[in-house]
């Protein structure tokens, strides 16, 4: 809502007020201001000016020389172009001095040779927007066409030094979509006094019931019509106030009888229609629900098709509007109108609803009457409007309204007592506040001891209930004078809990590891939502939850797996020239263990990798990803949560190479997967060698002890020795060093693998596996026999056990 400060200052004293200040009151009782935009203009050197003679510049063609009286002693020669200047006009005139929009100055200069003191004025150069300048002034110069004082500041005449302030209205807030519902609160906040029109009308001998009937078929669809005949109007273009008053509201100026009835609209709130009576082609208005199928061609010149739920305005046989969304353009206003037959009417607020939305018209007309207008004020709408027509247009107005229905409105009482108001605002506000606050508002009231029953003005549309009155006593006390206090009896300081605190805890890894997470949809198509399940899953024979009404095939199952969108994520970037790509997912996936139940939510960290893991040309560095990268991406995962307590076992799996995937084990049971997907699957998702995992992150964070975990430094040495052993190819490697560990003990600290070798000169179906030991005491240094004695004993073991052989 645009509202005009020079248009509020009609109803309401606001000297001594600054703008500033009123848009922070507003703001601050409840009525938000989104910008105050403005002046335009308004500088004292600009003024209007009278065209005294007018010739054709000496020395160019396209120029002409003016001698322009701004009411001073000497004339002002001016050179100006525009192609509509002449003798004997208004004009707007920058005076040597003035600083037009833009920071634009105006000096005194030559032109071809002649002396230019100043400048005539587009409206274009006096800052208006394009869309409110006038067809015949777009090309030239501004020319005022009504009477004006030569030599009078221009700014004022033409708004420029106004202000506008834009309001964001809630959706109950409907009375403040007019001026003067808007007058209404500013004169609340400042405790003044409001200024209402008190329209009259000169009313002819003539009788509109002469000319017109009204009925109505639906009085729940529109309770009430109003309407009146108008003759001997002449169209023409609106006056300068009025077109002012419909710019600052952000409304285009179209002529003088749609003009008023915008303004009406701005003002009170109230939507009106002017319908050309003689093209009406009827003396009866008939109010009904449309036929199914009924056609009508509105004023944009779309012929529209109607339900039987469209309420529609006729002259007894065809549609002649959509009610509240927009007029048709048979009985539309033209240039040759000279009588109108103005509509006032109530129209339900879903009825209007409907068509707006069927027919996607969206009017401030249709979004009026949307939220619900001030039934009470229909007749004195219309009666404000005649009063203008017959003003700007010499309107003859016929008698009275002629009418169907009633503008009756059955009150609402609110009750509340003191102590309900202070408990729920927190605040201590005295009888005497509220009574006061009550009376600023206008509502009427009566106090029976502690006891308020307040009326619901019939534009105040949103005291419904008790809660309605305690936001308008607060708004109005104050939000500001409200005291603040702590909740009683909270002791506790907010804070992460233990969960959230791991899964920051991953992500931190994970993203310091190199991987970017993602975000990908929880829904996936039918086809991918049973790929890539973890086993732990697949072996609960879970089927994925399909929608009811799904959007799009691409989005109609639940997932099981965060796998395939990961997927779909890399061949996205790889199609884009990204090729080293490695992304990660916490999500969940939903499993649902009885037909038609909730379904459980499993939290898995999953992600996809290809391309290479470092890539440094400058070093000479490439190191693609593998198998083992992503798989130490997650040992270092476990190390850090779960204390290594992992183990990685091979497996073959649907859609993964059969040579490189390894399911994860905790406590002997299956939780996730690693693993290459399978050429054929990555050809399909026209990949190169991409790596995944899926974990249960769930499982991981249950067992996962939070507390502190610290070792001091040792003073001692450490102590390392190489292992070497020809085993069997198919032996894992991880069951001989899980072996070492535990023969190593007690001072064996760490055991790792830095050498696998299975090539020439390695007996057939053996591999050779290198270790690398680290001894360590932290209360003294080992003994060398000491070592020795226990790297005797892991040989042992292993000859016997494994039948490894000890290289030399």
């Amino acid at each position: 809502m645009l509202v005009s400060r020079k248009w509020l200052e009609q109803y309401v004293d606001l000297s001594n007020i600054s703008t500033d200040d009123l848009a922070e009151k507003m703001t601050k009782s409840g009525l938000e201001v989104e910008e105050v935009t403005g002046p335009a203009l308004d500088d004292e050197n600009v003024v209007v000016g009278y065209v005294e003679q007018c010739e054709q510049h000496p020395n160019a063609d396209k120029l002409n020389l003016c001698q322009v009286n701004v009411g001073e002693d000497e004339l002002l020669q001016i050179v100006c172009g525009a192609p509509n200047v002449a003798q004997g006009q208004y004009v707007v005139v920058a005076k040597p001095g003035a600083v037009l929009p833009g920071g634009f100055r105006i000096k005194k200069a030559k032109l071809r040779g002649e002396t230019s003191n100043g400048m005539i004025c587009s409206l274009q150069e006096l800052g208006y927007d394009e869309k409110y300048v006038p067809e015949q002034f777009k090309d030239g110069i501004y020319v005022f066409d009504e009477d004006v004082t030569v030599g009078e500041a221009a700014c004022p005449l033409l708004n420029l030094d106004d202000e506008v302030i834009e309001i964001e209205l809630t959706a109950n807030r409907s009375d403040c979509l007019s001026l003067i519902g808007v007058a209404y609160d500013v004169a609340a906040m400042y405790d003044k006094d409001i200024h209402l029109p008190q329209p009259e009308v000169d009313i002819s001998s003539g009788s509109s019931s002469d000319y017109i009937s009204v009925k109505i078929d639906d009085e729940e669809a529109n309770p009430y019509y109003g309407a009146w005949i108008l003759k001997d109007l002449t169209i023409r273009q609106s006056p300068l106030w009025l077109q002012n008053r419909l710019i600052s509201a952000g409304i285009r100026p179209i002529n003088n009888v749609v003009d008023v009835t915008n303004y009406i609209l701005m003002e009170y709130g109230q939507p009106l229609h002017a319908f050309d009576y003689d093209r009406f082609g009827s003396k009866e208005v008939v109010t009904r629900l449309a036929n199914e199928g009924e056609t009508i061609k509105t004023l944009d010149g779309e012929e529209r098709t109607l339900s039987s739920h469209h309420l529609v305005i006729t002259n007894g046989e065809e549609p002649h509007a959509i009610a509240g969304v927009m007029g048709g353009e048979e009985s539309e206003v033209q240039e040759d109108t000279t009588t109108i037959l103005l509509e006032a009417a109530y129209f339900s607020p879903g009825v209007v609803r409907q068509g707006s939305k069927d027919h996607g018209l969206r009017s401030e007309a249709s979004a009026r009457f949307e939220k619900g207008i001030d039934i009470t004020r229909v007749k004195e709408a219309a009666t404000r409007a005649a009063q203008l027509l017959s003003e700007v247009a010499d309107g003859e107005v016929l008698g009275n309204l002629v009418e169907e229905g009633s503008t009756e409105k059955d009150p609402i009482n609110v009750s509340f007592t003191q102590d309900e108001i202070n408990a729920r605002i927190g605040a201590d506000i005295s009888i005497d506040d509220m009574k006061q606050i009550i009376k600023r508002l206008r509502f009427n009231y009566e106090l029976d001891g502690q006891t308020f029953t307040v009326e619901s003005p019939a534009r105040r549309q949103d005291i419904v209930i008790k809660e309605d009155m305690v936001e308008e006593i607060a708004r109005l006390y104050g939000y500001d004078r409200i005291p603040y206090t702590l909740p009683v009896g909270v002791r506790d300081k907010g804070g992460l809990t233990k969960r959230q605190k791991l899964i920051r805890e991953v992500n931190d890894y994970l993203q310091s590891a190199g991987l970017n997470e993602s975000l990908t949809y929880s829904l996936t198509k039918a086809e991918w939502s049973t790929r890539f399940v973890s086993p732990e899953i697949q072996n609960q024979n879970l089927s994925p939850i399909g929608l009811s009404l799904p959007m799009t095939d691409l989005h109609s199952h639940l997932r099981l797996s965060a796998v395939p969108e990961l997927l779909s994520s890399l061949q996205y970037n790889v199609a884009r020239n990204q090729y080293d790509v490695a992304l990660y997912e916490i999500g969940s996936v939903f499993l649902q263990h009885e037909p038609r139940k909730q379904p459980e939510e499993n939290v898995r960290l999953t992600a996809a990798v290809t391309g290479h893991w470092e890539n440094h040309p400058w070093q000479g560095i490439k190191v693609p990803a593998d198998f083992f990268v992503v798989k130490g991406v997650l040992e270092g995962l476990f190390n850090h949560f779960l204390d290594g307590q992992v183990e990685f076992e091979k497996a073959e799996l649907e859609d993964m190479h059969p040579g490189q995937t390894a399911v994860m084990k905790l406590n002997g049971e299956t939780m996730g997967y690693v693993g290459q997907i399978h050429p054929i699957v990555q050809r399909e998702f026209d990949l190169q060698e991409t790596f995944v995992f899926d974990v249960d992150l769930d499982r991981v964070l249950d067992e996962t002890d939070d507390g502190e975990d610290y070792r001091a430094i040792t003073k001692y040495p450490t102590i390392a020795q190489d292992l070497a052993f020809v085993v069997d190819r198919e032996l894992p490697a991880k069951q001989l060093e899980q072996a070492i560990y535990e023969q190593g003990q007690p001072h064996l600290e760490s055991v790792k693998v830095f050498d696998v070798y299975q090539g020439e000169h390695m007996e057939e179906g053996k591999k050779s596996i290198a270790f690398n030991l680290i001894f360590q005491n932290d209360e003294r240094t080992l003994k060398d026999e000491e070592i020795e004695e226990t790297r005797q004993a892991i040989v042992q073991h292993l000859e016997t056990e494994y039948q490894a052989v000890l290289r030399g």
